[in-house]
């Protein structure tokens, strides 16, 4: 729980969207130009350009003066693992960023002002910053109020550049992370859509009439989109994979599963 008095800290947690600088909001702009300091967390050499986004967005937004604190994340382990280590891993992981963030609040940002972290995408959808601050929240050692302000996401961007729905009429969607999808899979009411996927999980996919629309890097210059009968391109989006992940050293890519029945209702490629 947050404290009132005179120390207090504004902490905005500013959804930037999912790579297109033009995915910021207006109230995602006027967000930024409140802050006084940005916490801008990196992922290494080969993240920079998610990094190098940021800034970008802080010289056209951002207005001064302002100040940037720059810090790398923790590492964890991100081998394959049943889902009791999978969730331990990720509980001190996420207990050492709130180290760090909480040191980052209480040396870099004074009482009264305002800091800010921008967010890939959307706070609220596979991102741990929220939980993170509401933890240091329960600590109660930096008294602090959170603002969160939406952005556009990965899903919403790839279901834009496929110029498809993200749902069919009167079926429910389900979002999941990869490692789960054979959980979801068991149920074939609806389509599903996948985020996480370091392992091509879409190849264990099968099934008749299932199409997949596949979005990696979205929203930036380097985006690919392939789609298509699962059956038909899943060779080809390992192929594409592989070959960006050895150009970029990294990859973020989401994709939609779809059950079409009815010749009539196939998506257009």
């Amino acid at each position: 729980m947050s404290t009132q008095g005179a120390d207090r800290r504004t902490i905005l947690v500013i959804g930037i969207g999912a790579g297109d600088p033009d995915h910021l909001t207006l109230q995602a702009v006027k967000a930024i130009r409140r802050a006084d300091v940005f916490f801008i967390v990196g992922k290494g050499a080969d993240k920079a350009a998610l990094t190098d986004l940021r800034h970008q967005m802080l010289e056209e937004h951002a207005e001064a003066p302002y100040r940037v604190v720059e810090v790398e994340d923790p590492s964890r382990n991100r081998r394959p693992m049943d889902r009791s280590d999978y969730t331990s891993t990720i509980e001190d992981w996420r207990a050492r960023r709130a180290d760090l963030f909480e040191g980052l609040m209480r040396d870099e940002l004074g009482a009264g002002e305002t800091g800010a972290f921008l967010v890939w995408g959307d706070p609220s959808l596979y991102d741990s910053t929220l939980g993170i601050l509401s933890s240091i929240e329960a600590r109660g050692r930096v008294s602090m109020a959170i603002e969160v302000v939406p952005g556009v996401t990965s899903v919403s961007t790839l279901a834009a550049r496929h110029r498809i729905p993200l749902n069919q009429v009167g079926r429910p969607v389900h979002i999941t992370p990869a490692r789960r999808l054979s959980d979801v899979g068991q149920n074939d009411d609806g389509d599903i859509v996948v985020m996480l996927d370091a392992h091509e999980s879409f190849t264990q996919v099968e099934g008749e009439g299932v199409w997949i629309y596949w979005g990696a890097y979205l929203g930036t210059p380097d985006e690919l989109l392939i789609a298509g009968p699962l059956r038909d391109v899943s060779d080809r989006i390992r192929q594409v994979r592989a070959d960006a992940r050895e150009r970029h050293g990294w990859i973020m890519d989401t994709y939609l599963l779809r059950i079409v029945e009815q010749p009539s209702d196939r998506p257009r490629q």
